[in-house]
């Protein structure tokens, strides 16, 4: 709503809390004045805004320097509600500080890497995706020097058919537009090599106003005739044709642009001259009007459609990541940005030049008029290679042999092969973890004298194991609701406990640096493997191969060589590998299909291993304090992991990037998750269902009166078992 001028009168500034003299940043100007910060509202030439209207709050650069904010006042909108450019840096913050205080509770704030988690996982289309990641990286809509930048991503304009299926209807997206043309970019890099510093590859950028109002000239000809001096652009330069412009950015000797996110929207105005205005007329004797489209596309609609089509298939989501590197991420700069032939001029890049140390005024705004004119590269959000996107061909789930996972139901004969079963399976999970605020506790039982440890299932779901620092391995009847046996190997605790998959070994480690072998038919110990030199901390298994970490700073694999349900002939254990560490591991967990390792460490290290060669793929220093526990994703893309520093830690195993990080309000000991939800254990007792989306807990649900110590689910997710501090075991149940 638009305010009187009085507001900005001497006395209203005295009211006011905050008051500071600004530039309002519209396209190609900044009408000057001030803002007028108010208990609950902010007032800035005749604009007036409810600071409980506002949803976003972005610092923003302007000019390549930290002195803009942009205010949003809606959760979706592409241009924001106003723009404002400051004097300095300080009162920038200050005004920030004072909207961000209001808000606090009212904003969810969102990082690159959150939006990056939410697009992998498919709950953010590529297109939202990139307005957030240009909005992260500074730019606006307000500002055409910063305007929003989006790819190329289709290279066939002649076709009559757009086939999405065929690679090469599609630009390479691992290369900026410049290196699409080998010849053209060995005569520029021969430039390059010959140029005194500061050298450059490309003497124009991807995004400049010039370049945006090209584009835009048809909506917005006031912008181009004031950029243009009262003048279009000769009509032959115009933007007269998709074909004729993708086919000037391969060939043009200096146009190297990209797109604007108009070409992926749903209004094609820009595309048609409406207002019918005189564009000019072409050498050929043809007038300016309407832009043509290729022969694929019945009309400005039906091409929108298709280039946002095209922007989310199959190809572009698996290639966009290498774009993403080269505009937002590790490619934009330094030595990889010159291995990627991906270097600009020196003045599009923040910290290029400090204006503010330039003296003599009008070189001051010459230099600035510049930088605004030329085109600014964008903030860099990602300094490692982005992860690809997760996409069906790449969600195929391998069943794993070792039924301590949650991959096992609680009934018998749920194993299976077939395609429509594994479908089923996958809906009945999703509909269970969506279902995930229903859980319930069935029963409650204290068998143990210390605190649960592990927990593991018989696959026929008869029979309950359970570990405890008491030393003692208990066996309890589900069906009977009582426990029927207590064994003991040794008078150290007990820290994990697993099932083979013959239903007929439980296999427990100890802090007496031991495993032990339990058969449940005999009802006796089998076998006891002696392998290290500090306490085993937790155990995995996978067909024939078991991996025992330890404090002792190693992950041994050992090979089972005989039936370990054998009563009469024991077992032979092969050493097949010993993966070290800096410092004594404390959880380790692997794949659904056994072929990567993860292991996490007392220092924080989460290490992800190939178990073909037993040769480290990752090692990230993520935790502050011990890790606590860690699984793999369903699809194994990701890894997530809860340690002693309250923190909880999404990575991504093909490039080892931490995308989302969280500080819970409390230690987190245990958990399962599907890649989307994570329902976690706490130090307080209490199961706290998370939503790594939106890094919220949904839902916080009493359990136990000590810290959770041990957690399993069963396949289908509608079943929970937890142990705790408090000795007891807990069965739960979703409640249909």
């Amino acid at each position: 709503a638009m305010v009187s001028r009085s507001l900005h009168s001497r006395a209203a500034r005295q009211d006011c809390d905050v008051n500071c003299a600004v530039e309002m940043v519209m396209p190609l100007v900044c009408n000057p004045g001030h803002v007028l910060m108010f208990h609950k509202h902010m007032n800035c030439n005749c604009v007036h805004i409810e600071l409980h209207n506002v949803r976003r709050i972005y610092k923003r650069r302007h000019g390549l320097r930290p002195l803009g904010l942009e205010v949003f006042c809606s959760e979706n909108d592409f241009c924001s509600d106003i723009y404002l450019k400051f004097d300095n840096t300080a009162d920038r913050d200050e005004i920030y500080y004072y909207i961000a205080t209001f808000l606090e509770n009212h904003m969810t704030e969102h990082t690159a890497e959150s939006y990056m988690l939410q697009w992998q996982r498919g709950h953010l289309s590529s297109y939202q995706y990139l307005l957030h990641l240009n909005n992260l990286a500074d730019r606006s809509c307000n500002d055409l020097s910063q305007y929003p930048v989006f790819p190329w991503v289709i290279a066939d304009y002649t076709s009559p058919r757009l086939d999405m299926t065929n690679a090469a209807t599609f630009r390479d997206l691992s290369k900026p537009v410049g290196a699409l043309n080998k010849e053209r970019l060995d005569r520029l890099l021969a430039r390059y090599r010959g140029m005194p510093e500061p050298s450059f590859m490309y003497g124009s950028h991807y995004s400049s106003p010039g370049y945006v109002l090209f584009y835009l000239v048809r909506v917005a000809p006031e912008h181009m005739l004031c950029l243009q001096n009262g003048r279009y652009d000769h009509a032959d330069r115009m933007f007269n044709s998709i074909g004729e412009t993708w086919k000037n950015c391969l060939e043009g000797a200096t146009d190297f642009k990209e797109l604007i996110p108009e070409f992926f929207g749903t209004d094609p105005s820009f595309l048609e001259n409406r207002m019918s205005l005189d564009l000019g007329r072409r050498q050929n004797g043809s007038l300016v009007g309407d832009v043509v489209l290729p022969p694929w596309a019945t009309d400005s609609s039906d091409f929108l459609q298709k280039h946002k089509d095209a922007l989310e298939s199959q190809y572009v989501s698996e290639h966009l990541h290498e774009w993403i590197d080269l505009v937002f991420g590790f490619k934009q700069r330094g030595s990889e940005a010159v291995a990627a032939h991906n270097v600009f001029h020196p003045l599009t890049y923040e910290g290029g030049i400090d204006c503010d140390r330039i003296v003599d005024t009008d070189q001051r705004i010459a230099m600035l008029t510049q930088i605004l004119e030329f085109g600014q590269t964008p903030t860099q959000l990602f300094t490692s290679p982005h992860p690809q996107r997760i996409t069906p061909r790449f969600q195929n789930i391998t069943r794993s042999s070792s039924i301590n996972s949650p991959d096992a139901e609680l009934s018998p004969g749920n194993i299976g092969e077939d395609s429509s079963f594994e479908d089923l399976t996958e809906e009945s999970r999703k509909l269970a973890w969506a279902n995930m605020e229903s859980l319930k506790p069935v029963s409650r039982h204290k068998i143990h004298k210390e605190a649960v440890t592990g927990i593991a299932v018989s696959r026929d779901g008869s029979a309950v194991f359970s570990t405890s620092q008491d030393s003692t391995l208990k066996m309890f009847s589900k069906e009977l609701k009582e426990f029927q046996r207590s064994m003991s190997f040794c008078n150290m605790p007990l820290s994990s406990c697993l099932v083979l998959a013959d239903s007929k070994t439980v296999v427990c480690s100890s802090w007496d640096n031991n495993v032990y072998f339990y058969s449940i038919p005999y009802g006796r110990r089998q076998d006891t493997l002696m392998g290290h030199d500090d306490a085993v901390s937790k155990m995995c298994w996978f067909e024939n191969t078991l991996y025992t970490a330890s404090w002792d700073s190693t992950v041994k694999v050992w090979e089972c060589t005989s039936d370990s349900s054998s009563a009469h002939k024991r077992s032979q254990f092969n050493l097949l590998g010993e993966l070290e560490h800096d410092a004594g591991v404390n959880t380790v967990g692997l794949n659904p299909a056994g072929t990567l390792l993860v292991s996490g460490s007392k220092d924080g290290t989460v290490t992800i291993w190939d178990t073909s060669n037993y040769r480290t793929l990752q090692q990230i220093h993520c935790h502050s304090g011990t890790i606590h526990h860690m699984a793999f994703s369903p699809d194994s893309r990701h890894v997530l992991s809860v340690g002693a520093d309250s923190c909880m830690k999404v990575i991504d195993v093909q490039t080892g990037m931490v995308i989302s990080s969280v500080k819970a309000e409390e230690e987190q000991r245990c958990f399962c998750w599907d890649g989307n939800w994570v329902l976690c254990g706490g130090q307080s007792g209490d199961l706290l269902l998370w939503d790594l989306l939106t890094n919220t807990v949904t839902k916080r649900i009493p359990a136990h009166s000590g810290a959770v110590t041990a957690m399993w689910m069963s396949e289908l997710c509608t079943t929970l078992i937890t142990g705790g501090e408090d000795r007891q075991i807990i069965f739960w149940k979703l409640q249909s």
